[in-house]
């Protein structure tokens, strides 16, 4: 009991660090506890910290906030409606389309897999390739009753999908319109005496704001660049394959090779082992070796590194509790983890039983 009494004096005897500890508790329990209820808030809190930067410049223009949020708020809509009933209507096509294709996909590679046995007979027999075949087609075929069972018991939430389709734009306008005034009205809730948390916040916003709108730019970047390699080569399922490549990007070192995977095979149904499928392997496969060795720099040059063992438990961890945002928002919130370390109060006490 000693030994947690001196690690409790260490760490939590400054008041600045208690205060950060409940506002930080009270936070992750509104997370955890609401998170649901208030999906459609968060969402519009993202995405107007994402749009916090375009209003920030036009503001340097001499433009007041309101007219600044107004121009802002409009491209954000514009982008918003194409992706509503261009992109998204655009996915789904080409989704229908796959699951479609998948049957002779299965056929074509069936007959490829059995003609192993007669080019490399000490290596793989017949009756390998056929059990293979039986668990490939017992996997597509839990997967497509596993789809259609989802999408049946999503039909009940339809109503609330179109409910936030038009809230979430609304709830962004206010967001930017009246940042301070929310801002304000927030902060008379907290201690006065909060230099710590002030101080914390402070160099967590600068490091996520940065990533945040890199991580964007970046998932736009791939994507464009990826969309327009597989449209030249006239790979089919371009526009899906490619905002699969540009999200990959969310997730560090993992989702970049989970992607390839679909790419290849969709390429090899489609042509073959002839050179053109090569020369797309190799043409896509400098797009992330670009990606890494570029964008990212220039991207997130002045990003806290953390090393990769510290991203993936983040992914996983963050990724677990949240999902999609627990994803994006991994390397964020292990940079508040890696922010708090470095700042957090220690107090040097003495062990009087040593005394």
């Amino acid at each position: 009991m000693n030994l947690v009494r001196l690690w409790w004096q260490r760490y939590f005897s400054d008041p600045q660090a208690v205060i950060l500890l409940l506002l930080m508790a009270a936070v992750l329990f509104v997370v955890l506890a609401m998170g649901d209820m208030l999906a459609p808030v968060f969402a519009s809190i993202v995405i107007a910290y994402l749009l916090e930067g375009m209003v920030r410049r036009l503001h340097r223009l001499k433009l007041s906030r309101l007219v600044s949020s107004v121009i802002t708020f409009i491209f954000f809509l514009v982008i918003y409606l194409l992706l509503l009933f261009w992109l998204l209507p655009l996915l789904s096509t080409q989704v229908t389309q796959l699951l479609q294709q998948l049957p002779s996909m299965v056929s074509a590679s069936q007959q490829t897999l059995l003609e192993l046995p007669a080019k490399y007979p000490a290596m793989i027999t017949e009756g390998q390739i056929r059990e293979l075949v039986v668990i490939i087609r017992s996997e597509i075929g839990g997967t497509a009753q596993y789809v259609l069972t989802q999408s049946l018991a999503s039909v009940p939430d339809l109503l609330a999908i179109v409910v936030y389709l038009f809230l979430v734009p609304l709830l962004v306008f206010f967001f930017l319109k009246d940042k301070e005034l929310i801002t304000a009205w927030m902060s008379g809730f907290l201690p006065k005496q909060r230099k710590l948390a002030t101080t914390v916040w402070i160099e967590v916003n600068s490091q996520i704001a940065k990533y945040v709108r890199g991580k964007a730019w970046e998932i736009i970047i791939v994507w464009s660049v990826t969309y327009a390699v597989f449209s030249w080569f006239g790979l089919q399922f371009a526009m899906l394959l490619s905002v699969l490549v540009g999200l990959s990007v969310i997730i560090p070192y993992i989702g970049a090779a989970v992607v390839t995977i679909p790419v290849m095979l969709i390429a090899f149904f489609q042509w073959g082992w002839v050179p053109q499928t090569g020369w797309l392997i190799f043409s896509y496969g400098i797009i992330p070796a670009l990606d890494g060795n570029v964008l990212v720099p220039l991207l997130f040059s002045e990003v806290v590194n953390l090393h990769p063992i510290a991203i993936i438990i983040a992914v996983l961890v963050f990724g677990g509790l949240w999902g999609f945002w627990g994803v994006f928002f991994a390397i964020p919130l292990a940079t508040v983890v890696q922010v708090l370390l470095k700042v957090w109060p220690r107090r040097d006490v003495i062990d009087d039983s040593s005394a």
